[in-house]
């Protein structure tokens, strides 16, 4: 540990700049500036430089970009429709899941759409979130609210708030691939421009 240490104190800022402060030290030593005392004049000018130097800047750390993100998401995705196949929905509820489902499966596909995707890091968050965290919970809480709905008849039933939650969802993801779509529009008329002030 403390060889290490000796080993990064010797290639840091501080010490390669107080060392070329050394070094100006010694040639006014040969130069017969310091005189008979260079030792104090050579140490000084090492000490200077050190104490100029610019602090190390410690590395970033290394997140993954949105990309590999998305591979995650992907994965976690094929893990939701796996569980979503094993719960018993009513059917209005059925077919507005598997709208959303295949609008995010379209927003999830590797091509193109994920490569405009992945420069949108808050779309990625908010996919990444509905796949891991919304819809789950959202379908959980369904049913084990169905459970208690049937011992206590006469409340309102479970399947309007699920509906109206995976309308909101659909809603949301449907704005997404709206504003990605815009962006593909942009770089079409961006082009369309560019190929007129050329010719």
């Amino acid at each position: 540990m403390a060889t290490n240490r000796f080993l990064g104190y010797l290639e840091s800022r501080k010490n390669l700049t107080g060392s070329a402060c050394g070094v100006v030290g010694l040639a006014l030593t040969f130069a017969g500036v310091a005189g008979p005392y260079w030792p104090v004049v050579v140490a000084g000018l090492y000490g200077a430089g050190a104490l100029i130097a610019p602090p190390e800047r410690p590395p970033l750390p290394d997140f993954p970009d949105p990309s590999a993100q998305l591979d995650k998401v992907r994965d976690d995705f094929v893990k939701l429709r796996a569980y979503l196949a094993d719960v018993e929905l009513p059917p209005a509820a059925t077919g507005r899941l598997t709208e959303l489902t295949e609008l995010l499966a379209a927003l999830l596909d590797p091509g193109w759409v994920a490569e405009v995707l992945a420069q949108d890091p808050e779309g990625v968050h908010a996919l990444s979130r509905a796949v891991r965290q919304d819809i789950p919970e959202a379908v959980d809480t369904f049913v084990r609210t169905r459970w208690w709905t049937r011992l206590t008849p006469g409340t309102e039933p479970p399947e309007r708030h699920l509906e109206r939650q995976l309308h909101l969802f659909q809603a949301e993801f449907g704005r997404l691939a709206t504003a990605l779509r815009d962006i593909e529009a942009r770089r079409q008329e961006s082009l369309t421009r560019y190929l007129e002030g050329r010719s």
